[in-house]
């Protein structure tokens, strides 16, 4: 037989029928593999969101009969001071450690506040409406922080949105288990039955574990059972001197900067429609169920589709111009109606499709990124942009409603540009990934 004869059509096509086998056996596998780490990551999302949105409304309610820029302003002053103390924790003990160690914490505070609620504190609103602003940046920090820990890049675009599923199911039980439960068992048990979800959270750190380990002894990179070490303030180094943490950093910074306008004329709505903490808790129950409700059909037929098919492009180019839009409706025709539908399209495209992208890009980078870095970004940037914008908005809105509304477009534009910036810088392979791949080629 003459080796080089070409190919028959039909040796051809079963050697093609081989192929397509094994690649479907191999997804298989790597779906069996993924299976898992996804179901507890989703939980534990699940837990977290629950546990949060439960005291959400409660928050939003105490909050709306106050001075939103002096609440900013202490939460902002709140944040920077946990920073050296999260630094500290984050350099000096292992993963397995400081990770429980953060959301045992948490439930101690909800203990404590269910103690200070069920006594007459003129202060008790303040100081919770800051603390659970400051707990949720940091909880959801950590959680994406481990989350890149457990899953590579390429996980992360297929599961990250299934991931993001469970979170919005926990966002969708905890407002309804308030508006539920609210009249009957009042607001200082709603803390009790937080801290027991955010207890569960351990549970998923402790069952994804194994994974995180797995991850980093193939991947050849340093184990998170080690001390991270570093400075305490090595986040705000490597933001300043890192392009795509810096881009991260403006992403954020006008991403709160369109929502904060907003969040601050739909506080001064429920002012004016509302007259009790009741009902204001209820009014911000219903739109977060809403908000939730199009998030999560989002997550499950479009997120993981657009972040495997075209990366993170799209699922931050679309909400970017999403809020350019709504803005400028509302600048034209600033009615409470519109102003309660541009809120919800802005965070359900947020919270479905932006967020999932900005964290795969966590998975690309080391250790010290991804926690200290990231933590930065996702707190004291963020508080940094409530501060500037709800002093901002107090300005704006001696103006009117359609000056804030004007200068939130131009603050969508900059969100534009700023998502443009890092789809372009984390184009290009990131220290991690170089690090992973001189390992490989050692080998």
């Amino acid at each position: 037989m003459n080796p080089y004869a070409p190919t028959s059509k039909a040796a051809q096509s079963a050697r093609d029928d081989a192929g397509a086998s094994l690649g479907k056996l191999a997804g298989l596998r790597g779906a069996l593999r993924d299976f898992p780490p996804l179901i507890w990551a989703a939980l534990y999302f699940f837990f977290l969101l629950t546990g949060y949105y439960i005291l959400r409304p409660v928050r939003d309610a105490m909050g709306s009969t106050q001075n939103l820029q002096l609440l900013f302003t202490g939460t902002f002053i709140c944040t920077l001071l946990l920073q050296p103390v999260y630094g500290a924790i984050v350099s000096r003990y292992a993963r397995r450690v400081f990770l429980p160690l953060v959301y045992l914490f948490l439930i101690a505070c909800l203990i404590g506040f269910w103690w200070i609620f069920n006594r007459e504190y003129a202060w008790k609103n303040t100081v919770f409406f800051i603390w659970v602003t400051v707990f949720n940046l940091f909880a959801v920090s950590v959680f994406w922080s481990y989350m890149a820990d457990v899953f590579r890049n390429i996980e992360a675009r297929r599961l990250y949105g299934y991931i993001g599923v469970g979170g919005t199911a926990g966002a969708i039980s905890g407002p309804s288990i308030t508006a539920a439960l609210v009249g009957s068992v009042g607001v200082s048990n709603l803390l009790l039955i937080s801290a027991v979800l955010i207890s569960l959270c351990v549970l998923c750190i402790l069952r994804l574990a194994p994974y995180a380990r797995r991850r980093e002894i193939e991947d050849g990179t340093r184990s998170g059972e080690e001390a991270m070490g570093g400075s305490i303030l090595a986040g705000l180094r490597l933001v300043w001197e890192r392009p795509v943490l810096r881009a991260m950093a403006a992403l954020m910074f006008f991403g709160v900067g369109v929502g904060t306008l907003l969040y601050n004329e739909q506080a001064a709505i429920a002012r004016t429609l509302f007259s009790t903490d009741a009902e204001r808790t209820a009014f911000y129950s219903r739109l977060d169920l809403a908000i939730n409700l199009i998030t999560v059909l989002v997550q499950v037929f479009l997120t993981r589709f657009l972040l495997v098919r075209y990366g993170i492009g799209p699922l931050l180019l679309i909400p970017a111009g999403a809020i350019f839009l709504g803005y400028c409706l509302l600048a034209a025709s600033p009615l409470p109606l519109f102003v309660a539908i541009v809120q919800v399209a802005t965070r359900a495209g947020e919270f479905s499709l932006a967020k999932p992208a900005r964290e795969t890009v966590y998975t690309r980078v080391d250790r010290e990124s991804r926690y200290k870095g990231k933590a930065v970004i996702d707190t004291a940037i963020y508080r940094a942009g409530d501060l500037v914008f709800v002093w901002l908005h107090k300005g704006l809105a001696m103006l009117g409603s359609t000056a804030v509304f004007l200068t939130g477009a131009a603050l969508a534009a900059g969100l534009g540009l700023a998502a443009w910036s890092l789809i372009r810088l984390q184009k290009q392979a990131l220290p991690e990934e170089q690090a992973a791949q001189r390992v490989a080629e050692s080998r």
